[in-house]
């Protein structure tokens, strides 16, 4: 497991626009503060935080290589340690999930799930990479802060769909919770949307979706993708 997280997290970091920001997030994730981590790394407090807030120059591979080393010996030594951590019925929770060659446009997507935008203010510009479907109830009522980075596979780049959704409160204010953020959420079948999710989606800039496709519909069109 612990091969599997320092890959996501030196992919992300690599990938990302902003690395300063992605360490900083995954820092704050771990519970690492910048001392621990620079004095782990015998470099100055200075030289993380100017990382992260992007006064220094992005690190390159080796750096980052090292920098993520750092963070998952550093949280190995925790109780709550994040890799090691693990909830005993994610198998029931994410019903399915995959992460593509090639990131599909938004629209594309929302085409393929025959869905509609709730959250008109976002636009409409992050490719999806993946996605992670599960099951809302057992995620918000027994999903561990640990275990938030698994579903999300190579990239938080990707649509997190729930279903068995009512109102669609609960699933956005996790979402608002927790670091990590993904391009979209999409709920399946709704019983209707609560104004307050439309509002969360739009304060995180993640695009709100909903299909009327069953749960088994849109898992099927999804694993043919």
């Amino acid at each position: 497991m612990k091969g599997a997280l320092r890959e996501k997290i030196a992919s992300e970091i690599t990938l990302s626009d902003y690395p300063g920001k992605t360490i900083r997030k995954w820092r704050e994730e771990l519970e690492i503060t910048q001392h621990e981590l620079s004095k782990h790394l015998a470099l100055s407090p200075s030289v993380i935080s100017d990382y992260e807030s992007g006064r220094r120059k992005s690190p390159g591979t080796r750096t980052v290589r090292k920098i993520v080393d750092a963070l998952l010996e550093l949280d190995k030594t925790r109780k709550s340690s994040l890799y090691l951590a693990e909830s005993d019925n994610l198998d029931e929770i994410i019903l399915s999930m995959k992460d593509f060659s090639v990131g599909l446009s938004p629209s594309t997507f929302m085409k393929k799930i025959q869905g509609t935008n709730l959250s008109k203010t976002v636009p409409l510009v992050r490719n999806i990479h993946g996605y992670t479907v599960l099951d809302s109830l057992k995620a918000i009522t027994t999903l561990k802060s640990s275990d938030y980075w698994k579903i999300y596979g190579w990239s938080t780049e990707r649509a997190l769909i729930f279903t068995g959704v009512k109102f669609g409160r609960s699933p956005m204010v996790a979402v608002r919770a927790h670091p990590l953020k993904p391009a979209m959420v999409v709920y399946v079948q709704p019983e209707r949307i609560d104004r307050l999710a439309v509002k969360l989606a739009e304060l995180e800039n993640v695009s709100l979706i909903k299909t009327q496709l069953s749960e088994d519909e849109i898992i099927a069109k999804l694993e043919a993708l």
